[in-house]
């Protein structure tokens, strides 16, 4: 899928939203090119949806879809002034009928290289991390047991 432009992008978005929620998109929609850890966001005071432009160019079609109608579950809950956050019954109901997804995956150009796994010595969790953690000052978050640097 290439970069829509502005009009192909709210023709998207409002035909997702009669689709799936039988309702117009009557507000803006944009690229965000600063956006880095999620897919998309919604702006409740300004009733506007922001969109991460490398989520069309980096996964599938798919998967764009689904952060766009992840979004519109935010938008309507808001205009009806139901529970339009992510804790929120009315969102969560909501993301389940119109199957929606709770989050985005990763992005692959965003996919984090660990130099470092840690498990604990008791229940066997395992850690994975870029920056070294310190084996006497830190335990584990499950069992509050020792952290053990497992070999590469």
């Amino acid at each position: 899928m290439d970069l829509l432009n502005e009009k192909e992008l709210y023709q998207l978005v409002n035909k997702l939203s009669l689709d799936n929620f039988k309702k117009p998109f009557k507000h803006d929609v944009k690229f965000n090119h600063r956006l880095r850890t999620t897919g998309g966001r919604y702006i409740p005071a300004q009733k506007i949806i922001e969109l991460n432009p490398k989520y069309v160019v980096e996964t599938d079609e798919s998967e764009f879809i689904g952060i766009i109608k992840h979004e519109l579950c935010h938008y309507h809950l808001h205009i009806e002034g139901k529970g339009y956050k992510h804790g929120d019954k009315d969102f969560k109901e909501l993301l389940k009928e119109t199957g929606s997804p709770r989050h985005c995956t990763p992005l692959p150009s965003q996919k984090r290289e660990y130099k470092y796994t840690y498990i604990c010595t008791k229940c066997k969790q395992e850690y994975k991390r870029v920056r070294r953690v310190d084996v006497k000052k830190y335990r584990c978050g499950k069992c509050s047991g020792k952290l053990q640097v497992q070999d590469r």
